[in-house]
């Protein structure tokens, strides 16, 4: 029996996952104006859009071919690959308020992450409940009750989050993971 690895819970959308691009690809085929970067510097991007157009992207996610091939964000696969050799690491994703995204995250994962046992996704509403030595997410709201060390992965609204400590690529987290020896 090998020593005790430490366990890393990485989450899905906007952390190894580029769903904003999705959504801003949907927003240009459905006629919605070009939003601009600094309007996605906002706790929520709902918080800008009114009416319709707020209602349009709460609609996204409910649909099954949202999440079916969303790109990767820079550097995810190998990082996690790399990181992989060191602890045991976990998919942890908010789905429960998308039941449709289920399955298309689950081939997602398997295409993009071969690497991590399908055993270790884990589909959750409240990630309070998980224990493990690091969580890596782009919402505050789920490093709040996490136990172990937060680490908040830096996405367009949670900009001017600064209650955790925070990484701006997979380049610097494995830099803080995996320091040179």
């Amino acid at each position: 029996m090998g020593p005790i690895r430490k366990r890393l819970i990485i989450d899905m959308d906007e952390t190894i996952a580029d769903s904003l691009a999705r959504q801003l690809e949907w927003f240009e085929r459905d006629g919605v104006t070009t939003i601009l970067p600094r309007e996605l510097e906002r706790p929520d991007l709902h918080q800008f859009l009114k009416g319709e157009h707020a209602e349009l992207l709460r609609s996204y996610a409910h649909h099954e071919d949202f999440f079916r091939d969303l790109p990767l964000l820079d550097g995810a696969q190998e990082a996690l690959e790399r990181l992989a050799g060191k602890y045991d690491i976990y998919i942890a994703t908010a789905a429960m308020e998308f039941p449709l995204s289920f399955a298309p995250k689950y081939e997602w994962l398997r295409l993009h992450f071969p690497f991590i046992s399908p055993m270790r996704y884990i589909f959750c509403g409240d990630k309070s409940v998980l224990k493990a030595d690091y969580l890596i997410d782009d919402t505050a709201k789920h490093l709040q009750g996490f136990h172990g060390d937060g680490l908040l992965f830096t996405a367009p609204h949670n900009i001017h989050e600064d209650r955790f400590r925070r990484v701006d690529s997979w380049g610097e987290v494995l830099a803080l993971l995996m320091p040179a020896a």
